[in-house]
């Protein structure tokens, strides 16, 4: 069955550019010019994937987001002209799991909508594996649900997220550079990703906090890349 894809974007020559490309590669694509009919679908249809815009009528690409957060772990992958740095962080900090600016190379965009597809599937192939659980500290990984606790508080996690955590807690005390995640992650490795992992570690950062020792439990490797320590 074909992956299904949601783009919201009102510029029509940009989605059926994008639209073009996607369905050379074998998706179904799904087209809305609003933010508002972007939220309606996805509540009411299965995608494997959506594209926003930022600047949209209705409902912006962040609001609608924030929305979809609340409820789904679908890959979201953000395209806008807006090329600051603040808003690309905000964009990954409030649950997008990429961000490619305007223009763009549409062939870069199939790129980053086949390894988050695949990210995703990978993330759900391992929650019917056989149940593994992984302690460091006081942070537990349940493998079987995909779910990571501090003590018995649950962290909520994107899939992006948790798979950076299952890769570092797997392997403690080795290091991982950026290239290494990103190709855990999705398979292959794009210049752009190695501020997203920067980003993404960020993030994990605040949700996890400080051990009892009141140390970062994510450690960077100055000029190597991160790590988790065992004790």
């Amino acid at each position: 069955m074909k992956e299904k894809i949601l783009i919201a974007e009102d510029d029509k020559d940009i989605s059926q550019i994008i639209e073009l490309y996607l369905s050379s590669e074998g998706y179904e694509v799904t087209i809305v010019d609003n933010g508002l009919d972007g939220l309606n679908a996805i509540q009411n249809e299965q995608f494997d994937l959506a594209i926003f815009d930022i600047m949209m009528p209705e409902i912006d690409g962040f609001k609608l987001t924030r929305e979809i957060r609340k409820d789904s772990n679908i890959p979201i992958l953000i395209i806008s002209a807006k090329s600051e740095i603040s808003d690309k962080i905000l964009g990954l900090n409030i649950g997008a799991d990429d961000y490619i600016t305007k223009p763009f190379d549409p062939l870069e965009v199939v790129a980053r909508v086949n390894a988050n597809v695949r990210r995703n599937k990978s993330f759900n192939e391992l929650k019917n594996k056989t149940n593994n659980v992984f302690k460091i500290k006081n942070l537990t990984l349940e493998n079987d649900t995909c779910r990571l606790f501090k003590d018995d508080l649950e962290i909520t996690l994107t899939a992006t997220e948790y798979k950076i955590m299952s890769l570092l807690m797997k392997n403690p005390n080795r290091i991982f550079s950026k290239i290494q995640i990103a190709e855990h992650l999705s398979g292959e490795y794009f210049e752009p990703y190695a501020h997203t992992i920067t980003v993404h570690i960020s993030h994990l950062r605040e949700k996890i906090g400080v051990d009892d020792n009141g140390n970062k439990y994510i450690k960077t490797v100055k000029g190597l890349g991160y790590k988790i320590e065992s004790n």
